[in-house]
């Protein structure tokens, strides 16, 4: 037997150890994959449908706890349902929050988005969510850093 027929033969093992090592491994994953979609699957024993428990949650999308709606963290007050029926269909309600304007920077920043980000025209809810905003979420003036509070200096010893 020559070189290259060993080296054929060691290429048609080779082939055939991956070939079994692949359905192994398509078998694996198809039993974990199984396992993940139904849970309460138990190889040893067999379960009727009846015995599982179906839990439903739901959540109420509009759920106020301590003063904070829960689905965007937005403050409830006057303009709330507005805010978030016109402003988190296109972004989160985090780029509302942290983008803290006077009354002026938010009328012309939904102009803006009107005129580049297809914003539909808000009508008489503009006002409402303009007052909301500026309300709600001033501008806040802090320099570089907040100033530190609650500090207990002590002088440096030589």
């Amino acid at each position: 037997m020559n070189e290259q027929e060993k080296f054929r033969k060691t290429v048609k093992e080779v082939h055939r150890i991956l070939m079994i090592v692949l359905v192994f491994v398509g078998v694996i994953t198809s039993l974990m994959v199984y396992i993940v979609v139904d849970p309460g699957l138990s190889l040893f024993k067999s379960k009727e449908k009846s015995d599982y428990a179906v839990v439903e949650e739901v959540v109420d999308e509009d759920l106020i706890v301590d003063g904070i709606h829960v689905r965007t963290g937005l403050i409830e007050a006057e303009g709330l349902m507005e805010v978030v029926n016109n402003c988190t269909n296109c972004h989160s309600a985090k780029l509302v929050t942290q983008n803290r304007m006077n009354k002026e920077r938010w009328e012309a920043t939904i102009d803006w988005m009107q005129a580049t980000q297809n914003l539909w025209d808000l009508g008489r809810n503009e006002e409402i969510i303009i007052n909301y905003l500026v309300t709600n979420y001033p501008p806040v003036k802090v320099g570089r850093r907040a100033t530190l509070t609650g500090i207990e200096w002590y002088e440096l010893k030589k």
